[in-house]
């Protein structure tokens, strides 16, 4: 099992199946609909939710609800780590607001527009600012979501486990870390394992845009360590110091940000 990369197949391989892997899509449906042409399956590592683009302020739900200005100014605070004051800003923003209605109403139309773009077979699982009650209204026949399961695809299991652990950023499907390990030592035994966020490894986990380091999984290490899967593949950092890193014989991909690359990463065997 080789991974070629976002630029295409290997050559000179045997195919037996050709997979796209995308992950942090965060609204841009375009792209998406595209990303699983030629492929014999299309596996997502979740955040297709856009509440707030680090690169553009004036696109997401928070801008699109507060404007451009404010955007700058909860960007400037969290960046700075600032995180009281970035919620004592946000709080005055939704004073006499209903957060929550304004925030579903806005998830469930880019999630209206990304599911319905999604080939089939599509295997998917949450990011931590994905809202997982939410997934079984748009996610069709053709769409399989899994978090703390496997499947298996051309042969090969595939393990997936959804969601983030605790922050302060406090985003949608954060838990905790027990829950966390849980899920992933329900797997068991792959030959890859699938998350959104990546094993707690300094190189894979700091972003270098940001300037800070992710949460990262000990449990998702400690069973690269163990169970030895060929792949390990995940996303979650935009920017990391280490886009790929072999520990042991598992081969550690982030596999992109797919909302400013609009290409997937192509594995096939």
């Amino acid at each position: 099992m080789r991974g070629s990369g976002p630029q295409g197949r290997d050559a000179g391989t045997t195919r037996g199946a050709r997979v796209h892997v995308v992950s942090d899509v965060h609204g841009n449906t375009e792209a998406l609909a595209r990303a699983g042409d030629g492929a014999d399956a299309l596996v997502c590592l979740g955040d297709l939710v856009l509440f707030l683009d680090y690169a553009d302020h004036s696109r997401g739900i928070f801008p699109d609800l507060f404007g451009e200005a404010a955007a700058d100014r909860i960007v400037e605070l969290r960046t700075a780590r600032r995180f009281d004051e970035a919620r004592a800003f946000g709080r005055g923003l939704w004073a006499g607001l209903d957060r929550d209605a304004a925030v579903l109403g806005a998830v469930r139309a880019q999630y209206a527009e990304m599911f319905a773009v999604l080939p089939t077979p599509t295997y998917a699982t949450y990011g931590n600012v994905d809202v997982p009650t939410l997934w079984p209204e748009y996610a069709g026949s053709g769409t399989t979501v899994l978090d703390g399961e496997r499947v298996e695809i051309g042969g090969r299991v595939f393990g997936f486990v959804g969601g983030g652990l605790k922050t302060p950023m406090n985003t949608p499907y954060e838990i905790g870390d027990e829950e966390y390990a849980a899920k992933v030592e329900a797997l068991g035994q792959v030959d890859v394992l699938c998350s959104h966020i990546p094993p707690e490894v300094p190189e894979l986990t700091y972003d270098t845009v940001a300037r800070r380091f992710e949460r990262g999984s000990r449990a998702l290490l400690d069973a690269i360590h163990r169970t030895r899967p060929a792949y390990a593949l995940f996303g979650h950092v935009h920017q990391p110091l280490a886009r790929r890193m072999r520990i042991g014989a598992t081969e550690c991909v982030n596999v992109g940000h797919f909302a400013a690359t609009g290409r997937p990463w192509v594995m096939e065997w």
